[in-house]
């Protein structure tokens, strides 16, 4: 070894010792009779300390070229510092420097690695391996280090095997944003990569918890049942929480898919809050129709949430947040809004159509009390609900309870099975095609009755983020030929694309389900980061482009000619 110690580890216990430590040079300090130069690792920091007439010449001549980033070698002795530092773990000692070499000179780098750095993200994108430096990366992925180590030690403790997938697989129907991959010896003939194990889910828009490159705890179980794989899953994530955050996660509810959207407008509710929806007008109750207000009347849905103590909300806050929902990316087209005063008044942004005794009603059924402010939207069924869902999340933010130290998980269950695209004049597959109805449900496969149908799939939602999700899978060949017929696929399309699977199911497929974890998202949830970027060694930008190597990148002639291939741009 180069060193004999790291750059974290010398306490008071070593003075005396003549120790060699090895590292970057953070910086220096030349005060003229004395030299310090702060060394770094990936362990901590060391001060190093150089004197005038103590030092040897030369080493104090070579010290005085170093720059930041230089890597450097240091033997010497480790004496106790005159003026202490607290804030590093080798603060109470120093190294009194008898030998130094440049193992590396280093150019000035483009930001600071320090951990507030001046480099901003396509910066350290582009030097990403100049970021790996700081604290705050290197901290990133000690965690995902963790984090996959306690999931393997979790999983083999319930006799789990793992096993590799196919990186090379086929591409499905529903694979219009696959990534494919040119076969050189099939010319004209690609693979896909795999978007799940499962049979071997990309099919999203990049964003900060996205990645066109992620990994995932995919598992499977034999003959089991829904309740076997949540039990065995909340075990997994219990059991991280203890290893990971030292923290009991506490209860792990349940929710259906029906109650989510109705309370919530999001299959992914945040429920470190409450703020629960409430109907004024649905199939169900109408408290606001018949008053001659016309965009109430129009719509099929008014739904809104309380804000406890927001009544004194000014306008401008109230223009703010009317600015809010109607940003394009959620898209209603106002906001009404009344306050419970203190004094006990009602007041409305709809008064000259409402009586303080109508908006009474309302309060009552929001459960409301003096100093609250009701926000409300009128729309469309879940599309109003999802954008309610939004105001929802941005008041949580504003009033500070969506707190990150704070963990609420739950599962959602009961999803429909099939939604039906407008544009494409057919049903889809919510999940995927190899999802199961739930048994009571798939007589509803033969009645038409497609919207009736639950499948049997659930998601496991920590503080907003969809963590995890699986299905109980299909196994019998007779049921998965009815699903892909209802999808839209021939028979001879099936056969095509999922013969293999068919097959497969006439030789004694057990009952079988699953579920997957998206570990980045596992990672930034414990990390405290909105984006699975931080948590990636070397993420791709929103682009889908790795700056650093600068890929994708066009191919030559010679190179497209070997794989048969023409570009059209």
């Amino acid at each position: 070894m180069l060193r004999t110690h790291n750059n974290g580890e010398l306490r008071l216990a070593h003075v005396n010792q003549t120790v060699t430590l090895c590292g970057w040079v953070q910086r220096t300090r030349d005060k003229g009779g004395m030299i310090w130069i702060d060394l770094r690792d990936r362990y901590g920091i060391t001060q190093l300390m150089l004197e005038e007439g103590k030092t040897p010449k030369e080493v104090l001549d070579l010290a005085r070229t170093f720059g930041r980033e230089f890597v450097i070698s240091a033997t010497g002795t480790v004496v106790e510092r005159l003026s202490k530092n607290d804030k590093i773990a080798t603060g109470d000692i120093e190294i009194k420097v008898s030998e130094i070499t440049i193992l590396n000179p280093a150019k000035l780098p483009p930001f600071l690695i320090e951990d507030d750095t001046d480099g901003g993200d396509d910066l350290r994108m582009k030097y990403r391996y100049l970021d790996l430096r700081r604290n705050p990366v290197r901290a990133n992925l000690q965690l995902r280090h963790q984090v996959a180590r306690f999931t393997r030690e979790y999983l083999d403790n319930q006799e789990f095997i793992e096993v590799e997938t196919p990186v090379l697989i086929k591409s499905t129907p529903e694979g219009a944003r696959d990534f494919v991959v040119p076969s050189r010896m099939n010319p004209g003939e690609f693979y896909a990569l795999p978007q799940s194990p499962q049979t071997f889910n990309r099919d999203e828009d990049l964003r900060a918890d996205r990645q066109p490159e992620f990994t995932q705890i995919d598992c499977e179980m034999s003959f089991i049942e829904q309740e076997d794989v949540l039990n065995m899953f909340e075990g997994l994530i219990r059991y991280l929480f203890t290893k990971v955050k030292g923290m009991d996660l506490g209860e792990v509810s349940r929710m259906t898919y029906a109650h989510a959207m109705k309370y919530y407008g999001s299959d992914k509710p945040d429920i470190r809050f409450d703020m629960k929806f409430v109907e004024l007008k649905s199939e169900e109750v109408d408290l606001v129709s018949g008053k001659d207000f016309a965009v109430f009347d129009s719509a099929n849905t008014v739904v809104g949430i309380c804000a406890k103590g927001c009544a004194e909300y000014t306008r401008k806050q109230v223009d703010e947040l009317t600015e809010f929902v109607k940003r394009p990316q959620i898209g209603a087209k106002g906001l009404i809004y009344f306050r419970y005063n203190n004094d006990g008044t009602l007041k409305s942004s709809v008064d000259k159509f409402y009586s303080e005794e109508d908006l009474k009603k309302w309060a009552d059924a929001f459960g409301a009390e003096k100093g609250d402010l009701i926000l409300i939207l009128p729309g469309d069924g879940d599309k109003v609900r999802k954008q309610l869902n939004e105001l929802r999340l941005e008041m949580g933010n504003r009033l500070g309870l969506r707190d990150p130290k704070k963990y609420a998980a739950h599962w959602v269950v009961d999803f429909p099975l099939l939604e039906y695209g407008e544009e494409e004049d057919r049903w889809f597959a919510m999940h995927h095609p190899f999802t199961s109805p739930k048994p009571e449900d798939i007589q509803y496969l033969e009645s038409g009755d497609l919207g009736k149908i639950r499948a049997n799939a659930y998601d496991l939602v920590i503080n907003g983020v969809e963590v995890g999700g699986g299905s109980i899978r299909i196994f019998q060949k007779d049921l998965q030929a009815r699903m892909f017929e209802v999808l839209g696929f021939s028979d001879e399309e099936a056969k095509h694309q999922f013969g293999f699977l068919m097959d497969a199911f006439e030789y004694g497929a057990p009952p079988h389900g699953g579920l997957a974890f998206g570990f980045d998202r596992l990672c930034s949830l414990f990390g405290g980061s909105d984006s699975i970027r931080d948590f990636i060694a070397f993420p791709k930008n929103n682009s889908g482009r790795d700056v650093m190597i600068d890929s994708p990148s066009t191919i030559d002639d010679k190179q497209l000619n070997e794989l048969k291939i023409r570009t059209v741009v």
